[in-house]
């Protein structure tokens, strides 16, 4: 069992920045593949960024290319979500995900294990 803790979430004003952590137990992140979601009210929820358990390439959605960075450090078995130039339509709540041996590909129903999410609010 893996357990994941989101952390980070706030309001923001347009043009600014958040970091994300996500926080797990009860196993190594190494093995896993680790992915971020986010869902706005009465939306689906949607793929950010996700990433093989054995690669560090990470594969970013359209919507955050080039302002959204993930980054892992499996020595504190944390990974991280830097947004920068953020947006209204960036207004969701962010979710972390793991699925081991994984290929952190973009599809929801692969990820095991979620977080409750930290909501992230930007104003225009």
């Amino acid at each position: 069992q893996v357990q994941l803790v989101e952390s980070g979430g706030g309001l923001v004003q347009a043009g600014g920045s958040l970091r994300l952590s996500c926080v797990a137990s009860g196993r190594s992140l190494s093995t896993y593949a680790m992915g971020w979601f986010r869902q706005a009210p009465g939306k689906e929820r949607e793929f950010v960024v996700g990433v093989s358990w054995n690669d560090n390439r990470a594969n970013y959605a359209d919507s955050v290319k080039g302002r959204f960075t993930f980054s892992r450090d499996n020595t504190k078995n944390t990974m991280y979500l830097q947004m920068n130039s953020l947006n209204p339509e960036d207004t969701a709540a962010y979710y972390c995900a793991a699925d081991r041996w994984g290929s952190g590909g973009a599809v929801r129903d692969d990820y095991e294990y979620w977080g409750r999410g930290t909501q992230v609010t930007v104003s225009s």
